[in-house]
């Protein structure tokens, strides 16, 4: 059979090939995602120059404790819905086809701009390595595009693999960033102190544009339900692997900022990174550790990079996949490969989403980290946060119909509060959105690129509508996978 006739399901039963990872695989999907080098070196110092807040170690923590809350009802939806739209799915059966099919044209704006955006910092560190370590002097978008094409080749082939590759990168990053921190109290300048885990540090700056700062690291932990459909019993799969990667993310980035702190010294640490931005990372590991460490984990950034475009990329297809299963988009995005069992066309259509922005960003001669990277990561990481609370309220709605033998916990408590949550810290993100770019309150860019998720979210209702009158038996269809 030819590869453009198959139009397979991702899914299998639990004891054929077809459900092939596992816990750990998913995991290294969603950690992957989260980028944890790129936090570290780019993010945080960022966070704590943007906000002076020094408490940034103790709002991972908080953050992390809000999502593992949100992970209640989340996982309790995934028990009962397998189905590799996750958001859309979820919202679907909760409040509706319409909310559905809006929260999957957001998702799809959200994820391709926080998968896009990372080619612009992807391709201009990459680049400066290449130039200050092998003297090659290479456009930003050469190397982007290089990124592309591997990318594309790994999003072909089976999901296993892709699992095993963000295995290996994700220990080289998680060992590099534990050396690092671990060298941070060794040398500490002022020694040791928990001050910046209090609340009394979290109160120090702009906590708000803080907490914005902060969420964005987390984005891409909610990925494990997109993965439902290709996992080994993902009635359980789903729930420990979300767990465990919320936990593992806010531990070591608290960590990670904690021990950055007590190596820069309490009292330098908000003018230091004002002043050196990512460059302190590399300074901190020269001064504690030495500088052979320092240019190693400099090469080990572009890795981490690699895996996260490679998450989100994964993540994309199989939206496009969902969606045109279900009717929702052109059907040839349902097709998977004969041989890989992957979702190739949706896959190849976010490779040429990639080289259509890429492309004109670099047609446009516009700095690609503060336009590409810094303008579409942070509209995805606000979409996400939007989908996030609207999930929770759908996962309310789902078990007031039917319990399905959930806890009180997981079916209402979980949800609401998280909900609320979610909900508050997207107003937060709205009203701080010059502080994350970086840019003047009168700046068109302001209002502007949040308004994309509204428009995004007004055509897919729309969509929906015209859906429900002109095509009602693909309407009926939707969400159901």
């Amino acid at each position: 059979m030819a590869i453009s006739d198959v139009a397979s399901p991702l899914s299998a039963p639990a004891d054929q090939p077809g459900r092939r990872i596992g816990v750990p695989g998913i995991v290294f999907f969603v950690v992957a995602a989260s980028a944890p080098l790129t936090v570290a070196a780019g993010g945080m110092p960022t966070s704590f120059a943007v906000s002076r807040t020094l408490g940034i170690p103790a709002l991972y923590v908080v953050l992390g404790a809000l999502l593992v809350v949100f992970t209640g009802g989340y996982a309790a939806m995934s028990r009962s819905i397998s189905n590799a739209g996750a958001f859309y799915a979820y919202v679907t059966h909760g409040l509706g086809r319409v909310a559905g099919i809006s929260t999957a044209f957001v998702a799809l704006l959200s994820y391709n701009t926080m998968q896009v955006g990372l080619y612009g910092i992807f391709g201009f560190t990459t680049a400066d390595l290449l130039k200050s370590k092998l003297g090659w002097d290479l456009p930003w978008w050469a190397v982007a595009l290089a990124g592309v094409a591997v990318v594309a080749v790994l999003g072909f082939r089976r999901i296993d693999l892709n699992a095993r590759v963000l295995g290996v990168l994700l220990a080289i990053e998680f060992l590099t960033v534990l050396v690092f921190d671990l060298a941070q109290f060794a040398g500490a300048p002022d020694g040791v102190s928990a001050e910046p885990l209090g609340l009394d540090a979290v109160r120090t700056g702009a906590t708000g544009a803080a907490m914005v700062a902060a969420m964005a690291s987390f984005m891409g932990f909610e990925a494990a339900a997109i993965y439902s459909e290709e996992c080994r019993d993902p009635r359980r799969t789903v729930a420990r692997a979300t767990y465990i990667a919320v936990a593992v993310i806010a531990g070591f980035y608290a960590f990670t900022a904690w021990a950055m702190t007590i190596g820069a010294g309490p009292s330098q640490i908000i003018e230091r990174s004002g002043k050196e931005g990512p460059g302190m990372v590399w300074g901190l590991a020269t001064q504690h550790v030495n500088r052979t460490f320092s240019d190693t984990a400099q090469f080990f950034l572009v890795t981490s990079l690699f895996a996260a475009l490679l998450s989100f990329h994964n993540a994309v297809a199989r939206y496009f996949y969902s969606l045109g299963r279900d009717g929702v988009l052109p059907g040839p995005l349902a097709r998977t490969h004969a041989r890989h069992e992957s979702p190739h066309i949706g896959s190849a259509t976010q490779t040429l989403l990639a080289v259509v922005v890429v492309v004109a960003f670099a047609a446009s001669g516009k700095d690609p980290v503060l336009t590409l990277f810094n303008w579409f990561t942070n509209l995805g990481a606000l979409g996400v946060m939007l989908l996030l609370a609207l999930t929770s309220a759908a996962v309310v709605a789902f078990f007031l119909r039917d319990a399905r033998g959930e806890n009180l916990w997981n079916r209402l408590i979980a949800p609401v509060l998280s909900g609320l949550g979610l909900a508050a810290l997207f107003v937060v993100c709205l009203r701080n959105f010059d502080a994350l770019l970086g840019a003047d309150k009168n700046s068109p860019l302001v209002w502007m690129l949040p308004g994309l998720i509204f428009v995004f979210g007004l055509v897919g209702a729309v969509f929906a509508l015209v859906l429900r009158a002109r095509r009602p038996e693909v309407y009926e269809r939707v969400g159901r996978g």
